[in-house]
């Protein structure tokens, strides 16, 4: 890559070009961010995965445009109009719509009103006028006429010469740029409904007549209004003042007070209504979608990373309940890996009320299979079922817990829930999954497209192809923070292993069903394409519990075996028992084991993996319980005062299950006393709050809560996860940030 995108990168992050230009090498060289991040931190000085990423994103745009300009420069060159400025001009150009304005004039046309005009010889006369000299231009204009082209009077001549001038002012690159700017600071986007259509679209009601400043649109109100726009329900508009518009092109193009000025000033007029306008609200339009968009992307992926970061049971045996009514409890049993044993359907609730036969089945099941906790999904009869639950006398104390089930449905229905189990129907596989959220929900939850998981804002709106790169991000970085075991990993884990993907994670499933366990990470070599540089990418990853090697379920990476080994030998201890030994780890002079490749970074996350192998970056499990005063939306009165869950972040507030089967609303202006500009600063996905009902709309099914308190923070009930375990999840705020530009 050019020197000068090195440093423009280097620029736009605040760090030094020798950080990007290593970065840049390694990424290419195949390495992924999350192991450039964790194993390569000496050479990239210690950059996070969000700076590694936005490299990787803002090189390839550079890329991106280094392609655009090579084409263009080419394109023109070929046509013979390629001149020095010109060409000085394009090699000037720092971003793609800036080449496009330049490229303009020069691309291939259809048939226009200027092609038409010049067909007929009009294009001295358009010169002519365009110069706004003092010579009667009327006069000029009768020389012009001839019938045989089209031209009868003189009033057809200036017309077509108009029509040039008009299409040379909506070409001119300064002209679109000055524009350009007024409808980014001015521009104002107007909603009205269709006509005859406004029962149909009632749920747009509120943009039937609305009118706003673009620039102060927020992401969900503008993707709100496309969407009703999308399907025929609106009309949308966005708009600047015309004579505004018009006097910021006069002021650049009419030289003076005559009447070839007054023909100028009509081809502008005409350009703007006819050219520029339209040219420039779809630009708007696709700009300002693909702002909503990250910010939709955004706020979608960091309620995944909250999600899938979400606290586990861990490995113990688990009960499972997909409660209902008339069709029954779906309950399955689980061991401590997850594997199902058995399953059954009990009958406690309405109509059935068979309440001592369900009873003595669970009972009989936590004896049975020596069951540690109980999980519970929250869809339809969840309340009722985990009373009925609570309420029983087992011969052990066990964890009820309430399990959000999003999605569960779509992944029992799916081709990989008939992979795992292709003798069960999806009732059986959606119980399965919600055991297996608890324990582990990083590891069921990378099975469910993000998309059906329910914590997005317009998330089938967005541009697909950004939104699957965004989750795909945080997926992985998710993966690789926590790790992965080997020996239990789903082919869905394993897929986001930096760099595995789908057919060496079938690889590494394949191998195991036939020759069981890996005893260690070096064995991982005899997986069919498994090379050197993907093992090197992956294997710090993975972890062996167990394992031959003391480290192999640690995540020090095998190239620095070596290292822990010179520690331990050192020492004159075990490499075993110095695992886990704080107070003699303590002692360590870590100078004495830096090398040319190995600095102090990377022998500080040795040490620290030394004290404590393979640690979980996520918070430990705490139990919650929904207030027993409530079950149904109807139990609500306000002013009551509840514990809660939050299930979705948007930019317009929260959303909080309190138990009642409809998730209310904490809108933006009652998070806090104090102003809040972004809820993710306040409130995080999964996270446990106490919420105080401000009103209840029973007929529509709408909660309005609000975590304001006496004092200018709202009341948690867990703190966040620990910043300094917690994998980055700036990044995609950073990202966008940088997209200042109309590129």
């Amino acid at each position: 890559m050019e020197d000068k995108y090195i440093a423009s990168i280097a620029s736009e992050l605040a760090i030094k070009p020798n950080q990007v230009s290593s970065t840049i090498d390694l990424l290419n060289a195949g390495g992924t961010v999350p192991f450039i991040a964790r194993y390569r931190k000496e050479k990239t000085g210690e950059l996070d995965e969000v700076k590694i990423t936005l490299i990787r994103d803002l090189s390839q745009r550079y890329e991106e445009l280094e392609k655009r300009r090579v084409f263009i420069l080419k394109t023109i060159k070929e046509q013979g109009n390629l001149t020095s400025d010109l060409e000085r001009k394009i090699k000037a150009a720092d971003s793609v719509q800036l080449l496009e304005d330049i490229y303009l004039p020069f691309k291939p046309k259809r048939k226009t009103k200027s092609t038409i005009a010049k067909d007929k010889g009009l294009e001295p006369l358009a010169t002519f006028i365009f110069k706004q000299t003092l010579e009667d231009p009327i006069a000029k204009a009768s020389v012009f006429i001839d019938k045989e082209k089209g031209v009868n009077n003189t009033e057809e001549a200036l017309q077509g010469a108009r029509d040039i001038i008009a299409e040379w002012i909506s070409e001119k690159a300064d002209a679109r740029q000055r524009l350009r700017n007024l409808f980014e600071r001015t521009a104002v986007i107007t909603s009205k409904s269709i006509k005859s259509k406004e029962t149909q679209g009632v749920k747009y009601k509120d943009y039937f007549a609305w009118s706003e400043p673009l620039s102060k649109t927020p992401s969900h109100r503008l993707l709100a209004m496309r969407r009703g726009e999308k399907e025929a329900f609106l009309s949308l508009d966005i708009s600047i003042d015309k004579d505004d518009a018009i006097r910021t092109i006069e002021k650049m193009i009419i030289t003076g007070k005559n009447s070839s000025a007054n023909h100028v000033k009509q081809a502008i007029e005409d350009a703007y209504k006819r050219l520029l306008k339209p040219s420039l609200e779809t630009e708007l339009r696709l700009f300002s979608k693909k702002q909503a968009d990250q910010d939709a992307i955004n706020v979608f992926s960091e309620n995944i990373r909250e999600l899938l970061l979400s606290a586990p049971l861990g490995q113990k045996s688990i009960l499972a309940v997909d409660p209902g009514f008339r069709s029954g409890c779906k309950v399955v049993c689980l061991n401590q890996e997850g594997k199902l044993l058995e399953h059954t359907i009990i009958y406690p609730n309405e109509p059935q009320r068979k309440t001592i036969e369900a009873e003595e089945k669970l009972k009989l099941l936590v004896s049975k299979y020596a069951i540690e906790a109980i999980a519970i999904g929250n869809g339809t009869a969840s309340r009722e079922s985990e009373n009925f639950v609570k309420k029983i006398t087992f011969d052990r104390s066990l964890e009820v817990v309430v399990v959000n089930e999003s999605g569960a449905s779509i992944y029992s229905a799916s081709e990989i829930a008939r992979e795992e189990f292709p003798e069960h129907d999806v009732t059986v596989r959606g119980a399965v999954s919600i055991g297996r959220r608890l324990a582990d929900p990083l590891a069921e939850l990378v099975k469910i497209d993000p998309k059906s998981i329910g914590v997005g804002q317009y998330q089938h709106d967005v541009d697909q192809t950004a939104l699957k790169q965004g989750l795909d991000d945080v997926v992985s970085s998710c993966v690789n923070a926590v790790g992965v075991e080997v020996n239990t990993a789903s082919k869905q884990l394993l897929t986001y292993v930096s760099g595995l993907g789908p057919t060496l994670a079938q690889n590494i499933i394949a191998y195991r069903n036939e020759n069981g366990s890996f005893n260690s990470r070096k064995e991982l070599l005899k997986v069919a394409r498994m090379g050197a540089k993907v093992y090197e990418q992956a294997a710090g990853f993975l972890r062996i519990q167990h394992g031959k090697h003391p480290l192999d379920g640690s995540a020090v990476h095998p190239e620095r075996y070596p290292i822990a080994e010179k520690i331990a030998t050192d020492l004159n201890i075990n490499l075993k028992d110095l695992i886990g030994n704080i107070e003699t780890l303590s002692t360590v002079n870590l100078s004495n084991y830096t090398t040319k490749d190995v600095g102090l970074p990377t022998l500080k996350d040795i040490i620290s993996e030394l004290e404590k192998p393979g640690r979980d970056p996520r918070n430990s499990f705490e139990s919650f319980s929904f207030s027993d005063l409530v079950h149904e939306i109807t139990d609500l009165h306000e002013g009551m005062e509840l514990p809660g869950i939050v299930t979705n972040v948007t930019k317009f507030g929260a959303f909080v299950d309190i138990g009642v089967h409809q998730d209310g609303l904490v809108h933006i202006s009652e998070l806090s006393n104090s102003f809040v500009k972004d809820p993710n600063e306040i409130v995080k996905v999964q996270q446990k709050v106490h919420v105080k009902v401000t009103s209840v709309d029973v007929q529509r099914k709408r909660i309005a809560l609000s975590m304001k308190t006496n004092s200018s923070t709202p009341k948690h009930i867990n703190k966040k996860r620990n910043e300094t375990n917690k994998p980055n999840s700036s990044m995609e705020q950073q990202l966008n940030a940088l997209k200042g530009k109309w590129s």
